[in-house]
C-alpha cells in the first residue's frame, strides 16, 4: 500500500518551474543587452574621440601659462569629453548628437547641440574664447584693484593715527581737569 504511492510519485515527471525558467530567460536577455550597451558605449567613446581630435588645433593655440582647461575623455557610465571643470561634451539620447553642457549654480545648461563634429568644435571654440576673455578681465581687475587696495590701506592707517591722537588729547584733557579739581579740593580756601 505504501509502496505503490512512492512508485507513482517517482514515475510522475516534475512540473516545470515557471519562475526558474523566467529567471534563466531574464539572465540571457540581460547578457545580450549588456553586450549591446557595451557596443553603444564604445560607439559613444569613438565619437567623443573624433571630437577630441578635432579640438587638438584649438588647444595647441592656448598660451602655455593658461591653466583653465583640462581636456580629456572620461570612460564611465556616461562617457564625457571634459573641456574644463565645469563644461563637457556628452552624447545625446540618440547617441549620435553631441551635447555641450556647462554646470552652473542653477543646474546644467546646454550650450550647444549638434550632430556634426565641426559644429560641436565651433561651439567649444566659442566657449574657450569666452573663458579666455573672462580670465583677461579678471586679471585686469586684479591689477587695477591692487593699487586701490593699497590706497585704501594707507587711508585707513591715517584715519587710525588721527583718531589715536584725538583720543590721547581727550584723555590728557580729562586727566588735567581731574588734577586741577583735586588740587582745588586739597588747597584750603582764603
Amino acid at each position: 500500500m505504501w509502496g505503490r504511492r512512492k512508485k507513482a510519485e517517482a514515475e510522475t515527471p516534475e512540473p516545470p518551474n515557471v519562475l526558474r525558467d523566467a529567471v534563466r530567460d531574464a539572465r540571457i536577455e540581460a547578457a545580450e543587452r549588456s553586450g549591446v550597451v557595451v557596443d553603444l558605449r564604445d560607439a559613444e567613446l569613438a565619437r567623443l574621440e573624433l571630437l577630441n581630435d578635432a579640438l587638438d588645433p584649438l588647444f595647441q593655440d592656448i598660451p602655455e601659462g593658461v591653466e583653465l582647461f583640462d581636456r580629456g575623455v572620461s570612460r564611465g557610465d556616461v562617457p564625457r569629453l571634459w573641456i574644463d571643470v565645469i563644461a563637457h561634451v556628452e552624447m545625446g539620447r540618440d547617441k549620435r548628437q553631441y551635447r555641450f553642457v556647462q554646470d552652473t549654480r542653477y543646474g546644467r545648461a546646454v550650450l550647444a547641440e549638434s550632430y556634426e563634429v565641426p559644429e560641436a568644435a565651433a561651439a567649444v571654440t566659442r566657449y574657450v574664447a569666452r573663458r579666455l576673455v573672462e580670465r583677461e578681465r579678471a586679471l585686469a581687475d586684479d591689477a587695477g584693484s591692487k593699487d586701490s587696495v593699497t590706497q585704501k590701506i594707507h587711508r585707513l592707517e591715517r584715519s587710525r593715527r588721527r583718531w589715536r591722537a584725538i583720543r590721547t588729547f581727550i584723555y590728557g584733557l580729562i586727566v588735567g581737569i581731574a588734577a586741577l579739581f583735586v588740587l582745588a579740593m586739597l588747597n584750603p580756601g582764603p
